[in-house]
């Protein structure tokens, strides 16, 4: 049983791989275009999502703060979470397409101006129901950014040269969430609820300001500006495997980012730690990713993407776990580096998936893949906030570890049909 499970894995990867070629044959830019990756275009692409990224993760540690000074309750602070995530989950559906028709690397750098100005307008938000209005606007404007900036890497960059160049690009994604965690918590101590925002604005612009410039220095500025073609979500939803991917994602979102922005809620109040380094402990989840970023190569070829899928969620599981039950506090720096490790995991491997389900209409196809994660996230955050008030942070984190495990190992075995299948 088990060699037949490796000859199965292995096949799998050769045929994918073999897919991913012929697709980059077809896509191959006319003889005479200069096919070397502008490795400035990334590095600008990268920085824009690590704002991206640090936005979205930015509030977790306000929470407590944002209740303090506006008296809305836990769950009423976790709305400007929410609201970020339901716009920023909606917004894809729009921006997909868009990125198809008029180029992707052009709307993703219009988007990053659109990140500074609305970062801007939170940071001079007059009451909480203008920093939910603001927080709302931030996701709409981030969207665009980190699935088109993906889809567009899948576009330009061959197969054999990809690998390395998204886990590159992935280390900026990283970054922002772990910088995200620790400028909220610095802020939620040192200063206030406006000032991480006041960050991100400027973060952004100077971002769009590398963009702007990569975009009209590098010798492929002309390829930059050529559109993608034309796509709809809705070809996209119709192949069933497509469906397939996006359900999962969707459960991941609700089950792991739902949780995660009370995880340091969680691990201020069980041990008495400061906001900012129960911040700080979980930023360490960035390091996890860090680490697969660096041994991707090696652990796709070992385990493939049904055995990353399962060793991925049940870390999360056991680093959950970990966090959720009392012991002693460097235990739990040590869970948050193995759920960074086992969420990349599990989420890199949906994200492969997600760059092939239409390679003809990639925009559309990676734009719905996170729209269904934020969507996700945005009611398990609704979910998780209201089952932490009654019955607390420690029940969160358990049903979030298991149910990301069921994820992992249903998420491994339907692959194993679909392979199968084919």
């Amino acid at each position: 049983m088990r060699p037949s499970r490796l000859h199965v894995e292995r096949a799998e990867r050769r045929r994918i791989a073999n897919i991913a070629r012929l697709t980059d044959a077809m896509a191959a830019p006319p003889a005479g275009e200069a096919t070397r990756l502008p490795g400035n275009a990334i590095v600008a692409l990268a920085a824009a999502t690590c704002g991206t990224a640090a936005s979205m993760r930015v509030a977790d540690p306000l929470l407590t703060r944002i209740d303090a000074d506006f008296a809305v309750g836990l769950a009423g602070a976790s709305h400007v979470i929410t609201y970020f995530a339901i716009a920023y989950g909606f917004l894809q559906l729009v921006y997909g397409p868009v990125g198809d028709r008029f180029g992707k690397y052009r709307v993703a750098s219009l988007a990053t101006a659109g990140c500074a100005l609305t970062s801007l307008a939170c940071a001079l938000a007059p009451g909480f129901d203008g920093l939910l209005a603001a927080r709302f606007l931030a996701g709409a404007t981030s969207a665009a950014v980190m699935p088109l900036a993906m889809a567009w890497i899948g576009d330009v960059v061959p197969y054999h040269e990809r690998q390395p160049v998204l886990a590159r690009f992935l280390f900026g994604n990283i970054m922002g969430f772990g910088l995200g965690q620790l400028l909220g918590g610095v802020s939620a101590q040192y200063f206030d609820v406006r000032f991480p925002f006041y960050v991100l604005a400027a973060w952004f612009a100077l971002s769009f300001v590398l963009l702007h410039f990569a975009r009209h220095t590098d010798p492929q500025r002309r390829a930059l500006r050529r559109a993608g073609g034309s796509g709809s979500v809705r070809g996209v939803v119709r192949m069933p495997w497509a469906r397939v991917v996006l359900v999962t994602v969707f459960l991941e979102g609700a089950l792991l980012f739902g949780t995660l922005p009370f995880a340091v809620t969680h691990v201020h109040r069980i041990y008495g730690l400061s906001i900012t380094v129960s911040g700080a402990v979980l930023m360490l989840f960035s390091l996890g990713g860090a680490i697969y970023a660096g041994l991707a190569r090696t652990l796709v070829h070992r385990w493939g993407e049904t055995g990353l899928a399962r060793v991925g969620g049940s870390l999360i599981l056991g680093a959950l776990a970990i966090i959720a039950l009392p012991s002693w506090w460097p235990v739990a720096v040590a869970g948050s580096i193995l759920a960074g490790l086992g969420f990349y995991m599990l989420h890199n491997t949906l994200q492969t998936n997600a760059t092939q389900m239409a390679p003809d209409q990639r925009g559309s196809a990676v734009s719905a893949f996170a729209a269904s994660m934020f969507i996700g996230q945005s009611i398990g955050v609704a979910i998780a906030g209201a089952v932490a008030e009654r019955a607390g942070t420690l029940l969160v984190l358990l049903v979030g570890g298991v149910g990301c495990c069921m994820v992992g190992w249903g998420f491994s075995r339907l692959r194993m049909r679909h392979h199968a299948s084919h």
